[in-house]
C-alpha cells in the first residue's frame, strides 16, 4: 500500500506551474504526484510529456498525445459567447527523480449539481487512457493518482469512457469495483495478416471483391474518379469540416442526433488538426471525388504504425454508389502503401465494420462514484433512467425523431 507525505515547493521548482499545482506528495519510492488546474501549466508539460509519450506511448494511445490535448484544449477550454467553458483540466502527474513518468489527462465538469471528470477529449475522441512508463510499481502509482483525484478534486463521479481491455488503467478500474456502464467492441483489420492489399483481400468471398470492383466501374461511369490522402494544409482544413457536415446530414436523414456533431467545436478542432499548422496530431484526411465533387471523406490519425478511422462519411447523393466502401477500400491499400500495421475502425462494432474486420478489442465505459452524491447520480440516472431514455428513443418512428431533432433536441438528453 503507497502512502503519501505533503512537501512544499521551493521557488526554483518549475515556477512556470507553481501556481496551479496541488499540494505535492511524495510517496516512500520518491515519486511525486502533481494536480494540474491550469492551462499555462499544461502547456508547460508539452516536452516532458512528448518524451513520456515516445517512451510509453502504445499505438491505441493516438488521443493521448499532447498535441492532441493541446489543440482539444483550444477549443474546449475557451469561452464561447462571452462564458467561460464549463470544462476544467484535471491533470494528475507523476515524476521519478525530477521525470516526468505518469499523465493522467483529465477535466471536470459540472451538470446537474454534479460534478463529473472524464477524459481530457471528451467524446471528440475515442480510446482513453492514462500514460505511464513501465514501471515495476506501476498499478500502484495508478492507484495514488486515484487517491489524489478523490481526496482533493472535489469530483463526485469519474466517468472513463472508450478504455480498452489493454489499457493502463483497466486493472485499476478493477481493483477499485467501478462500474461497467457500457461495453462495446472495437473492430480493427490486422494488416500484419498479410504480405500486401491483394493477399489480404483474399479473406473476403469472391462476390465481395466482385462486388466492389463492380462499384468502381459504376462510379468511373459517372466521370473521373479521384482519391486524395492529406496530411496537412488547407486543402485537408476544408474537407474535414465538410467531413463533420456529412456526417450531420447523414444522422439528420435517419431523425439521429449526435451531441458530439453537433458541437461547432468539433469542426473546428477537426479543422486545425488537419490543417497541421501548429502541433501536428497525425490526422490525415482522405477523399474520393466523382466528377470533381466529393463522393466520401474520412478522418483519420496516425500513431506508431496505427490509424484510428475516426469519422468516416459520404455524400448522401452518391448513397447507392457505394462510395463509402470505396474509400474504406483505398484507405486499406494506403495502409498497406504506408506499412502500417492495423487500421481500427474504433467502437462502437456495427455490423458494416465487420464487414471488413475480422478482429475486435474490447472497449468499457467506466463509471467509479467518489462522494454519496456521485453513487446516486451513478444508481438514478446512469444506471436507470439514461439507458431506458435511450431505448425509448430508438423505438420511436423515423418521422418524430426527426421532428425531435430540428425542434427541442429533446435526445440530447440521452447523450449526457
Amino acid at each position: 500500500m503507497m502512502t503519501t507525505a505533503a512537501r512544499t515547493l521551493t521557488s526554483f521548482e518549475r515556477p512556470a506551474i507553481e501556481k496551479s499545482r496541488a499540494v505535492a506528495a511524495v510517496h516512500p519510492t520518491f515519486c511525486e504526484f502533481d494536480l494540474i488546474t491550469d492551462r499555462a501549466a499544461f502547456d508547460a508539460l508539452e516536452t516532458e510529456w512528448n518524451d513520456l509519450f515516445a517512451k510509453s506511448g502504445k499505438p491505441t494511445n493516438v488521443f493521448q498525445t499532447f498535441n492532441f490535448c493541446w489543440h482539444w484544449a483550444n477549443h474546449y477550454l475557451q469561452e464561447r459567447d462571452g462564458r467561460p467553458s464549463p470544462l476544467k483540466l484535471l491533470i494528475i502527474t507523476a515524476r521519478r527523480d525530477d521525470r516526468l513518468i505518469m499523465v493522467f489527462p483529465l477535466v471536470s465538469e459540472r451538470m446537474r449539481g454534479i460534478t463529473q471528470v472524464f477524459w481530457m477529449g471528451g467524446s471528440a475522441s475515442q480510446y482513453g487512457d492514462a500514460l505511464i512508463e513501465n514501471v515495476p510499481d506501476k498499478d500502484a502509482i495508478l492507484r495514488t493518482a486515484f487517491d489524489l483525484l478523490r481526496t482533493q478534486s472535489g469530483a463526485d463521479i469519474l466517468r472513463l469512457r472508450r478504455v480498452r481491455d489493454d489499457a493502463n488503467v483497466t486493472p485499476l478500474m478493477n481493483e477499485l469495483g467501478a462500474t461497467a456502464a457500457e461495453r462495446l467492441v472495437a473492430p480493427y483489420m490486422d494488416l500484419t495478416s498479410a504480405a500486401d492489399f491483394p493477399a489480404f483481400e483474399q479473406r473476403y468471398s469472391s462476390k465481395t471483391r466482385k462486388n466492389r470492383r463492380r462499384l468502381f466501374r459504376r462510379l468511373e461511369e459517372k466521370g473521373p474518379m479521384q482519391f486524395l490522402r492529406l496530411r496537412g494544409g488547407e486543402e485537408a482544413r476544408q474537407l474535414a469540416v465538410e467531413a463533420v457536415a456529412l456526417k450531420s446530414e447523414w444522422l439528420k436523414s435517419r431523425g439521429l442526433l449526435s451531441n458530439a456533431i453537433a458541437d461547432r467545436r468539433l469542426a473546428d478542432l477537426f479543422a486545425d488538426l488537419a490543417e497541421g499548422k501548429t502541433k501536428p496530431a497525425g490526422c490525415i484526411v482522405s477523399a474520393l471525388k466523382s466528377n470533381g465533387q466529393i463522393a466520401a471523406l474520412e478522418v483519420s490519425f496516425a500513431c506508431k504504425a496505427r490509424i484510428a478511422m475516426h469519422l468516416i462519411a459520404f455524400n448522401l447523393e452518391y448513397e447507392k454508389s457505394g462510395a463509402g466502401v470505396l474509400l474504406l477500400e483505398q484507405s486499406l491499400k494506403d495502409g498497406y502503401a504506408e506499412g502500417l500495421e492495423a487500421c481500427d475502425m474504433l467502437a462502437p462494432g456495427d455490423d458494416y465494420k465487420f464487414d471488413w474486420c475480422e478482429k475486435a478489442d474490447s472497449v468499457v465505459d467506466w463509471v467509479m462514484p467518489l462522494t454519496l452524491r456521485g453513487e446516486i447520480y451513478a444508481r438514478v440516472y446512469l444506471g436507470f433512467l439514461r439507458a431506458r431514455i435511450k431505448t425509448a428513443l430508438k423505438k420511436l418512428p423515423k418521422p418524430l425523431r426527426q421532428l425531435m431533432r430540428d425542434g427541442a433536441k429533446i435526445a440530447a438528453v440521452a447523450e449526457k
